[in-house]
């Protein structure tokens, strides 16, 4: 059973296994990378863990099972600037644990932390070619707001209190 975690620099080895199988570049939404970030060394890697655990506008989490991490989910609130452009949700799961379930079972305890958080809704964008999350967002409930960029972005808002749909 996968469990949500806070970033640790216990599990260096296993993101750095999850973070190889992506591939080269910053597409793990949900990790907080940044171009500067070094992911590499220890000591780079315990900077942007500081960096992380120091933005009070994001939670940050790492989706981990058996001691492989799967994914990373962050859930923005207040007036995180990505917002505008990438939504409240951001996830991304590796490519050997997709097509499981993990994102949707992420995205919704994701939720269970906005209606702590006092959030009513949240707001998810996705490419319109990413088939994957686009699904994922509607499992959860996620309610089409709009296409934007010519029909390459959606945007999904996703109930997090009760009733809030």
């Amino acid at each position: 059973m996968p469990e949500l975690i806070s970033p640790d620099a216990a599990w260096h080895h296993a993101w750095r296994e999850a973070h190889l199988e992506w591939g080269p570049g910053l597409h793990e939404d949900g990790f907080g990378l940044l171009p500067g970030d070094d992911v590499e060394t220890p000591a780079g890697f315990d900077a942007w863990l500081h960096r992380l655990a120091a933005d009070t506008r994001c939670t940050y989490r790492w989706i981990t099972e058996d001691g492989r991490v799967l994914g990373g989910i962050a859930l923005r609130h207040e007036e995180h600037e990505a917002v505008p452009r990438a939504g409240r949700l951001g996830y991304g799961i590796r490519p050997s644990a997709r097509r499981r379930g993990v994102a949707a079972w992420a995205v919704e305890a994701m939720l269970d932390e906005a209606r702590r958080l006092g959030m009513s809704q949240v707001l998810a964008v996705s490419a319109a070619g990413n088939r994957a999350s686009v699904r994922t967002l509607e499992a959860v409930g996620g309610v089409l707001q709009q296409d934007d960029d010519g029909g390459q972005v959606r945007r999904y808002v996703l109930a997090a209190a009760p009733g809030s749909e």
